[in-house]
């Protein structure tokens, strides 16, 4: 603040404006609050998020990217927030920093907790127009807002439930303004509204407390109000002359699309000060300083505003002490103003609530104990006056017999690199030394004193600390710093030539440039061998020509006219480009993957697969039954079973085929483990594909058999006969799947020797064109089936059809915001099928706040569906562990929402039958191996930490202890 505050020192170029420049939001910034301990701001933006920036303790300065700047101070994000679906418009801090509002054009306001940030602590919805501004009550018993609906509206902090709703001073108003920041007065007695109106002219509205009447309001300015912003304190003055007493009141400043800002003070009729066409476009925002004595405002245009008062001018103003005990003597000793975030002034109807609370307090008291003996262990040597981070000066040093010495390591407590208020900049403790090679920052650090009567800890050069009177320092000052010698004695006193911080340069990169290699011909003629026999493939080409069709290739003769027909298949903009590369005509570019094939395919005189298009590729008539691709074994191969190759425990499966037994041939696999055989088996049919487990072992051969063995390589049944060669095939514990080329699926249970799935074709679910990407068995016997076009399936048996059990197309997965109801450090550890297909880049829920711009109601819907979505493909899969997972998401997200109809249904569910009756007979205890009772216990904490649903889980909480 000294370059703004002081004209030599704004001119003075070795002092930097600008401490640090933070890039981390991907769009406008529409807001920027500072807590009210400092430590931490909070930036909202149209990108939907809001971030929470903290100073980083111990990084060094940086130059900043792609610029000449350098960022002093070092601000790292600690939180990022993600709830909203819209642009963030408007930030506040609570008193006491125990929650912070933000406001969105999704028509709601979120509270989060600052103690746990991603908690959301309420939602509040009720309007019906875009929100533009909140404000918190000083005493923190209600929070303001006012949005374009032509409404303001007051929240009870107790129960989030509205107190008040307020339309008559906004009738006239149109949603003519980028923001509506309203203001409440520091004594709590009075909201000032932005843009209201009053006989067809702009007003400021003054709402009272006292029943919410709106009789009086600040009148003067041209054109919409769009902020107002009150002074901090509660100033004290002698208004009139005559009288021998201070006269309490508020400071309000007041912006206007007018470009004006006017000073108004409550005990005063006509403004303070007003000040004209301050701006070019119309004022956004206002701060300020924390003794009330400056204030900055900033308009559309790109300016900040710098305006400074005297305590004459303004008045005097109350201590913390005195307007602390002033809101007391208001409103009483019972301000629900406490650190904790969940402090709540709502009646606790049950003593079940009384309980849970009370056994949620006991097990915290089990972690806190812990944390508290690391961090009085880590700050003992900061309260003993040692320096943070330095080690003792002697080693510990201890022998081995053979005499080499050994240092014993110590632990060092590790400090938190962000946190803290930010330590008051001086900017003439900055030099800066540049030299050809690099450019250097010296800046020396604030002495810290740890107590009374300690010596102060002093560290390697950084930021010093200011005195906070403007004029305590002139601007000839030149900071010196004496240094000390390896030997312990002050060395000369020395000092540079300040140098300007714009010299210093950011470090570029090394830039090497390789060597151009010859220009090769963009597509090149395979050459043809005619006399050479064709080599075979391991996988087997997939026949598209109809059954009742013979392909014959074209003579030679006919090259030209096969070529000409393969053109015409490609599109007509691949045919244009590939003809201008040949007449050297055009812009060289890359030409992407389809068109090299289509151009590869015109060179080779043989028959060879042409890359066409969709559309094209309707018209081409297939086979319409699949035909899925077919490994091979030519000789030879190995399959690892399980443990490691070499290793002791490995079982690895080998395959030799074509073994000339005099005049026939055979095919022999071996089944190996730790390198000893243990046991071995002959086909007369070629082998193509093997796989086991540790209780089976299966092998496919080109005669469309399946045969079965054992552990010890008995065989179990006789070989099985399919419909064609197998495609795919899986093993997993006792089950074993096959998929034949002909696309049909079979599961076999060889624990208990049954099928399971028998002939299900997988035309239901694929066409011609899409490929089989994947398909695995899971430990249940499940099989999962993915396909090209991103969707994955499976069949079940029980109902007999194929299940959609996950599609990476489906726009409710995008649309779903049930982020802020995932359990902390869980879904990094989730593992089942589901989340196999679910990676965490693309799981459902992670970019709902970036890609979602429908309105509340409909995200919230399609949240529900997904979720629901998610429980029922975990029963499908039979995945107990990640059906626990989405079921306690799901009962978050009611919670939250406010869905009793399907909490009770959900409840309803695990309780079961209280008493036996025709109903109890269908019931089951039990879902995937979990008693559903259980799922209860775990469910109902869960609703009763939102007091809101404190009678249902009194309810629920009853019957389960009268059936236990």
């Amino acid at each position: 603040m000294s370059p703004v505050r002081d004209e030599k020192d704004e001119r003075d170029e070795n002092i930097p404006k600008v401490l640090c420049q933070m890039d981390n939001h991907l769009a406008c910034v529409n807001c920027v609050r500072w807590s009210h301990n400092g430590s931490s701001l909070a930036t909202g933006s149209d990108d939907k998020l809001i971030i929470i920036w903290q100073t980083s303790r111990h990084a060094c300065a940086t130059a900043v990217f792609g610029s000449r700047n350098v960022n002093v101070e070092q601000w790292r994000p600690v939180h990022t927030l993600r709830g909203h679906t819209g642009d963030v418009l408007d930030l506040a801090w609570a008193p006491c920093d125990m929650w912070l509002a933000s406001c969105s054009v999704d028509n709601t306001v979120v509270v989060w907790n600052t103690n746990k940030f991603h908690e959301q602590v309420a939602v509040l919805k009720g309007h019906s127009g875009l929100v533009k501004g909140v404000t918190w009550d000083p005493v923190g018993k209600y929070i303001a807002s006012q949005s374009d609906d032509k409404s303001l509206r007051i929240w009870r902090t107790r129960d989030w439930q509205m107190e008040a709703s307020i339309h008559e001073p906004f009738k006239e108003c149109a949603g003519t303004t980028h923001v509506l920041r309203l203001n409440w007065s520091p004594d709590g007695h009075y909201i000032v509204s932005a843009h209201a109106m009053n006989n067809s002219g702009p007003t400021a509205q003054i709402i009272e407390r006292q029943g919410w009447k709106a009789t009086l309001d600040f009148v003067g300015h041209r054109k919409a109000i769009t902020v107002v912003r009150f002074n901090p304190n509660i100033l004290t003055k002698k208004i009139k002359k005559d009288s021998s007493k201070n006269q309490q009141y508020s400071c309000c400043a007041i912006g206007s699309k007018d470009r004006s800002l006017s000073i108004w003070l409550t005990a005063l009729k006509r403004p303070l000060v007003v000040t004209h066409d301050l701006f070019e476009s119309p004022i956004l925002d206002i701060a300020w300083s924390k003794n009330g004595l400056e204030l900055m405002c900033c308009s559309l245009d790109g300016s900040v505003a710098f305006l400074d008062f005297t305590k004459e001018e303004i008045g005097v103003a109350l201590s913390v002490e005195e307007r602390h005990s002033l809101l007391e003597r208001i409103y009483g000793k019972s301000l629900p103003i406490h650190k904790s975030a969940n402090h709540t002034t709502q009646i606790i109807e049950s003593a079940a609530i009384l309980n849970l609370q009370q056994q949620q307090a006991k097990k915290m008291d089990v972690i806190a104990p812990k944390e508290l003996s690391l961090t009085s262990n880590s700050c003992s040597s900061l309260t003993n006056g040692e320096k943070p981070f330095k080690p003792r000066d002697k080693q510990i040093e201890t022998k081995t017999p053979d005499g080499r010495r050994r240092i014993t390591p110590i632990f060092l407590a590790p400090q938190p690199d962000v946190g803290g208020a930010p330590l008051p900049f001086n900017p003439r403790k900055i030099e800066f030394s540049t030299t050809k090679e690099q450019s250097s920052i010296v800046i020396e650090k604030q002495n810290r004193v740890t107590g009374p009567g300690l010596s102060p800890v002093t560290t390697s050069p950084s930021v010093t600390s200011p005195n906070h009177n403007r004029n305590s320092q002139s601007a000839t000052d030149i900071h010196m710093t004496p240094t000390k010698t390896s030997t312990g004695s002050p060395a000369k006193q020395t000092s540079q030539p300040v140098k300007s911080y714009n010299d210093i340069q950011p470090m570029t990169a090394l830039e090497k440039t390789p060597e151009k290699q010859k220009a090769k011909p963009l597509v090149e003629d395979p050459p043809v061998e005619k006399d050479k026999p064709e080599k075979t493939t391991s996988v087997q080409p997939i026949d598209t020509t109809p059954m009742n069709s013979t392909p014959v290739a074209p003579p030679a003769v006919e090259k030209e006219k096969a070529s000409e027909k393969a053109r015409l298949t490609t599109s007509l903009p691949i045919k244009r480009k590939l003809e201008e590369r040949r007449q050297g005509r055009g812009r060289p570019r890359k030409i992407d993957k389809e068109a090299r094939e289509a151009e590869r395919s015109f060179s080779v005189g043989q028959m060879t697969p042409v890359v066409v298009d969709r559309e094209i590729a309707r018209h081409i008539p297939i086979n319409s039954e699949l035909l899925l691709p077919v490994p091979s074994i030519e000789k030879t191969s190995e399959k690892l079973i399980h443990g490691k190759m070499g290793s002791a425990n490995s079982l690895v499966l080998e395959v030799e085929n074509n073994i000339q037994a005099g005049s026939l041939t055979i095919h022999r696999v071996k089944c190996s483990k730790g390198g000893d055989v243990v046991w071995e088996q002959v086909f007369s049919s070629k082998i193509n594909i093997i796989n086991g487990s540790s209780f089976l072992t299966c092998v496919a051969c080109e005669n469309n058999t399946l045969s079965i063995f054992s552990e010890g390589g008995r065989k179990v049944l006789p070989s099985l006969m399919l419909n064609s060669k197998i495609s795919v095939l899986e093993c997993k514990n006792h089950y074993v799947m096959a998929i034949t080329q002909k696309g049909s699926l079979y599961v076999w249970n060889m624990h208990t020797v049954h099928a399971v799935i028998t002939n299900e074709c997988l035309s239901c679910i694929m066409s011609a064109n899409d490929k089989l990407e994947k398909a695995t068995l899971t430990s249940e016997g499940i099989p999962v089936v993915s396909l090209s076009n991103k969707k994955s399936f499976t069949f079940s048996s029980d109902i007999g059809s194929w299940l959609l059990i996950n599609d990476k197309t489906d726009c409710l997965q995008t649309c779903s915001a049930h982020q802020s109801c995932l359990p902390d450090n869980l879904t990094d550890k989730l593992s089942g099928p589901l989340s196999s297909l679910q990676s965490k880049d693309d799981r459902p829920g992670y970019q709902a706040s970036r890609v979602s711009g429908s309105s509340p109601s409909l995200q919230k819907t399609s949240t529900v569906s997904h979720l629901e979505t998610q429980v029922a493909v975990c029963l499908g899969l039979k995945s107990s562990s990640e059906y626990q997972f989405w079921l306690l998401t799901y009962v978050r997200y009611l919670v939250q929402e406010g869905f009793e109809s399907k909490l009770r249904e959900v409840c309803d569910d695990l309780l079961g039958p209280l008493y036996r009756s025709k109903k109890s007979i269908s019931w089951q205890d039990n879902i995937l191996g979990i008693n559903k009772r259980d799922l209860l216990k775990q469910i109902l904490p869960i609703i009763g930490a939102n007091l809101r649903w404190q009678r249902l889980y009194t309810e629920y909480q009853e019957q389960l202890d009268s059936i236990s």
